[in-house]
C-alpha cells in the first residue's frame, strides 16, 4: 500500500483521474461527477470552495411541507431528505393539526456556551477566591471581539469557574455563556474562547515561578441545554379522528400515549422514536443551512440528561384533553455559515418569509413534532409499512428499471393493496415474461 501525498493540490480533473486509476470507478463513471454542476459559473465557484478535495455536487431531493401552522402563522417548510415518506408524513400531520389549532411554540432560552479546559497547579483557594478579578480581566480581553455582537444584542453573558480536580488532577474549566443573536455563532464563540485562553495563560496572579496555567483546549460546546424551544399540539381527545380512518373514539389517544410512554421506558424504542423527530428536524435544518449534526448530538445528550436515554416527547391526557409536547435544545442561525452564500439556502429562507433565529427554532421544532406525530399515529392505527411502502413504490420501480408502461401497470394493479419489494419484483417479472 502506497500512501499518497499532494492530492489536495490537484485540480478537480486530476483528482477524478487519480480516483478512477486507484479504485473501481471507471473513467466514464468519473465524468458523471460533473453532471450536477451549476450552469452558473459563480454559483459553481461557491460549491467549489465549500469543502476540501471537492469532486462534485451530491443532489438530495428537496420537498415542501405546506400547511405548517405555527403560532397562528402559516408556513411552507422546505425539507431536504432522501427518505421517500418523510415529506408526505409531515405534510399529513401539518394539515391534520392546522384544522385543530396548529403548533404552539415558544422559546425557553437562547444561551449557548463554550469552554476553556486548563490545568493549574497552584493552591485551589487562590484561583477560587481571586476569580471575580480574574473574570473581569478575561472579559475585558474580549472587548474588541465582542463589540459588533454586543451591538446586535449578543455577546458574552456569563463566565463560571468549574473545579474538576476530583476527576483529573489540577483540571479546571471556564464555562462561558454566549448570546449570538441571529448567527449560529461558532466562529465568534471560538474566537472569544481562544482570546480568553491566551489571556488566562498570562495573568500574573496565576502564572509565576511556582505555578502555571496550561491550556488544554478552548472550544464551543454543541450541547445547548440553555437554548431551548418548546412546541406542542393539543385538542379535545374526541377531535383526534380521521387519521388513517381511525375510529372516532378516545382509544386512539390512549394508544398514542402508551406508545410515547414506552419510549420513556425502553431505550431501543426511544432511539427509533427520536429518529422520527429528526426526520423533520434534520430535513429542515439541512434546507436552511444549519448544522444538523450539532443539533442531533445536543438533542441526544438532552434525551439522556437524567441518566437514561428517553424519548424527547411527552403526552398528557387530562380532562379528556390531548396534549403532545416536545422540548429540544436547538442552536440555529439565519446569518453566517452557508446561509448567505448557498443559493438554494438563501431561497429557502425566503420561502420561510425570512424568519429570525428564534422563529426558525420554532419552525424546526414544529417540523420535528409533525414528523414524530405522523409516525406514532400510523404505528398505532394501520402500521408504518402501508404508507411507507406506497411512497417507496417509485424507488422500487426505479431499482427494477421499470418502463413507463410497467410503471403504469404496477401502480394500477397495487392500488389499495399491500406491497413489498418482492411482490413488485414478481409482478414486473410476470409482465416481462408475457412480453
Amino acid at each position: 500500500m502506497k500512501i499518497f501525498s499532494g492530492f489536495s493540490k490537484m485540480d478537480r480533473g486530476l483528482k477524478l483521474d487519480f480516483i478512477a486509476g486507484n479504485s473501481h470507478l471507471k473513467d466514464a463513471d468519473a465524468l458523471h461527477f460533473r453532471d450536477y454542476d451549476s450552469p452558473d459559473g459563480e454559483t459553481q465557484q461557491v460549491f467549489d470552495g465549500m469543502i476540501e478535495n471537492y469532486l462534485g455536487n451530491f443532489p438530495i431531493p428537496m420537498g415542501i411541507v405546506p400547511n405548517m401552522l405555527v403560532n397562528g402563522e402559516l408556513f411552507m417548510v422546505p425539507f431536504v431528505t432522501e427518505e421517500s415518506s418523510v415529506v408526505a408524513a409531515a405534510s399529513k400531520a401539518a394539515k391534520y393539526w392546522a384544522h385543530r389549532g396548529g403548533f404552539k411554540a415558544r422559546i425557553v432560552s437562547t444561551t449557548r456556551k463554550g469552554q476553556v479546559h486548563f490545568t493549574w497547579n497552584g493552591p485551589k483557594e487562590l484561583i477560587v477566591d481571586g476569580f471575580p478579578e480574574i473574570k473581569r480581566q478575561l472579559l475585558f480581553s474580549t472587548t474588541e471581539l465582542t463589540f459588533r455582537m454586543r451591538r446586535r444584542g449578543g455577546g458574552i453573558t456569563d463566565m463560571a469557574l468549574l473545579d474538576m480536580t476530583s476527576g483529573l488532577p489540577d483540571y479546571f474549566q471556564l464555562d462561558v455563556s454566549f448570546e449570538t443573536a441571529e448567527a449560529m455563532g461558532a466562529n465568534f464563540i471560538n474566537s472569544c474562547l481562544e482570546r480568553i485562553a491566551s489571556t488566562l495563560s498570562t495573568l500574573v496572579q496565576l502564572n509565576n515561578s511556582d505555578f502555571q496555567v496550561e491550556i488544554i483546549m478552548a472550544i464551543l460546546s454543541n450541547y445547548t441545554p440553555g437554548s431551548l424551544v418548546h412546541c406542542k399540539v393539543e385538542c379535545p381527545a374526541e377531535l383526534l379522528t380521521g387519521w388513517n380512518n381511525a375510529a372516532p373514539d378516545e382509544n386512539f389517544a390512549l394508544k398514542f400515549k402508551q406508545a410515547v410512554d414506552i419510549a420513556s421506558l425502553d431505550v431501543s424504542r426511544a432511539v427509533t422514536h427520536n429518529k422520527g423527530i429528526f426526520n423533520g428536524v434534520d430535513a429542515a435544518l439541512l434546507a436552511t443551512g444549519n448544522d444538523w449534526r450539532a443539533a442531533e448530538a445536543a438533542c441526544h445528550a438532552y434525551a439522556a440528561r437524567n441518566g437514561k436515554y428517553k424519548g424527547l416527547t411527552s403526552v398528557s391526557l387530562e380532562n379528556h384533553r390531548f396534549s403532545y409536547d416536545l422540548e429540544l435544545p436547538l442552536a440555529v442561525g439565519t446569518v453566517g455559515g452557508i446561509t448567505n452564500i448557498h443559493p438554494v439556502v438563501k431561497n429557502v429562507h425566503k420561502i420561510l418569509k425570512d424568519p429570525d433565529a428564534r422563529k426558525l427554532m420554532m419552525i424546526v421544532a414544529a417540523s420535528g413534532l409533525a414528523s414524530n406525530f405522523a409516525a406514532i399515529a400510523s404505528l398505532v392505527t394501520t402500521g408504518i409499512q402501508e404508507g411507507h411502502m406506497k411512497l417507496h413504490l417509485s424507488n422500487i420501480l426505479n431499482q427494477l428499471n421499470a418502463s413507463a408502461v410497467e410503471n403504469e401497470m404496477t401502480i394500477s394493479h397495487f392500488t389499495g393493496k399491500k406491497i413489498s419489494y418482492s411482490t413488485i419484483e414478481d409482478f414486473i417479472r410476470q409482465i416481462r415474461n408475457k412480453q
